[in-house]
C-alpha cells in the first residue's frame, strides 16, 4: 500500500489571508494529504518550522512566498542532517518569482501546491556564501541590486516584477560602477563592474536572465559581469551573446571569490549582505526538489 505524502506549508504572513491559497489546502486536505500550515510573522520563523518539520518527519516543506521566503527555508534545509532533511517544495506567492518561473511552476496555486506534495524530488544545488548565508536562485551585486532593494512596496504591489524595470530607468542617475576582483578555479577579472550576477538559477530582478545557461544540478555558478555600458541592454531585456558584446565577462564555476577595497551588497535571492569579501561555492546536491517533469533548469 503506497504511502500518503505528508507535508508542512510554511507561509509568508503577507499572503496568510490569501482565499485562493486557503481553498487550494482545504483541497489537498480533502483528497487526504495531511498537510501542516505555519505562517512567519518575522525573521527567524521559517527556520524554527524547518526544525519542527524535520521532527514531525514530513515528507516535504513547502515555502509559499517569493524568493526570499524560498531563500529562508532552503538555507534552514541546508543546516539539516542529510539524513532528517524533508523535500522542497514551492508555492509561488511573491511579487516577482524569480525562481518559480524559471523553474516552470504553475502559477495555480491548486496546481503549484499539488506538485509540491507529489512531485517527484530532484537533487539540486545551492550555493553557501562565507560558509552561513545560502542562496538557491541568484545572487546579485551592483546597479541591479541597488534597484531591487530600493523599489517601493506599493510600486511591486501594483506592477510585480515589471516595477524593477521602471524604477531602474528612474534611478538611470545614480549609475555607478563597483571596483572588484573576482576570482576562481582558471578564472581571474578586475576591473569596474555595474552588474555582477552568480547564478544557480537564471532570473532575478523581476524577469531580467541575468544568467541565461545556469542549471540547478550541474555543480556550477555561472558568473556574469556586466561592465561599462552594458547596463542599458540589461534594463531593456535586451542582452546580446557575450560574443556580441565585449563588456560581458561569463564563466561557469563551481566556485569564487569577489573581493572589493570598500563595502558593497550582495543581494542573496533578494537578502542583502553587505561586505568587502565573498566566497561564493557551490553544494551539489543538497537538496531534493519536487520540480515538474520537464523543468528548463534541469541538465
Amino acid at each position: 500500500m503506497a504511502t500518503t505524502q505528508t507535508s508542512l506549508l510554511i507561509v509568508n504572513g503577507k499572503s496568510a489571508a490569501n482565499e485562493e491559497l486557503r481553498l487550494a489546502v482545504e483541497q489537498q486536505r480533502e483528497a487526504g494529504y495531511p498537510l501542516h500550515v505555519r505562517v512567519t510573522w518575522e525573521h527567524g520563523d521559517a527556520q524554527r518550522y524547518v526544525e519542527e518539520a524535520a521532527r514531525l518527519r514530513v515528507d516535504t516543506v513547502i515555502a509559499g512566498g517569493g524568493d526570499g521566503t524560498i531563500n529562508e527555508i532552503a538555507g534552514a534545509l541546508a543546516l539539516l542532517p542529510a539524513e532528517r532533511r524533508p523535500c522542497l517544495g514551492i508555492l509561488p506567492l511573491g511579487t516577482a518569482n524569480d525562481f518559480a518561473l524559471s523553474c516552470d511552476i504553475p502559477q495555480d496555486l491548486d496546481k503549484a501546491l499539488m506538485l509540491a506534495i507529489n512531485g517527484r524530488p530532484v537533487d539540486i544545488d545551492i550555493a553557501q556564501v562565507n560558509h552561513d548565508r545560502y542562496f538557491i536562485n541568484m545572487a546579485t551585486g551592483g546597479f541591479g541590486t541597488r534597484i531591487t532593494a530600493e523599489t517601493p512596496a506599493k510600486l511591486k504591489s501594483a506592477l510585480g516584477g515589471a516595477s524593477y524595470f521602471i524604477h531602474g530607468l528612474l534611478r538611470m542617475d545614480t549609475l555607478k560602477a563597483d571596483s572588484c576582483e573576482i576570482r576562481g578555479p582558471g578564472f581571474n577579472w578586475a576591473g569596474e563592474a555595474l552588474v555582477i550576477g552568480v547564478g544557480n538559477g537564471r532570473q532575478a530582478g523581476g524577469g531580467q536572465a541575468l544568467c541565461p545557461d545556469a542549471l540547478i544540478n550541474d555543480g556550477l555558478l555561472q558568473l556574469r559581469v556586466f561592465a561599462s555600458e552594458a547596463l542599458l541592454p540589461i534594463l531593456l531585456n535586451s542582452l546580446t551573446s557575450d560574443e556580441q558584446n565585449p563588456h560581458v565577462v561569463s564563466a561557469s564555476l563551481p566556485w569564487l571569490e569577489i573581493e572589493s577595497p570598500h563595502e558593497v551588497t550582495f543581494n542573496l535571492d533578494g537578502e542583502p549582505l553587505k561586505g568587502k569579501k565573498f566566497l561564493i561555492s557551490l553544494l551539489p546536491g543538497a537538496l531534493a526538489c519536487r520540480l515538474p517533469p520537464l523543468c528548463p533548469l534541469l541538465g
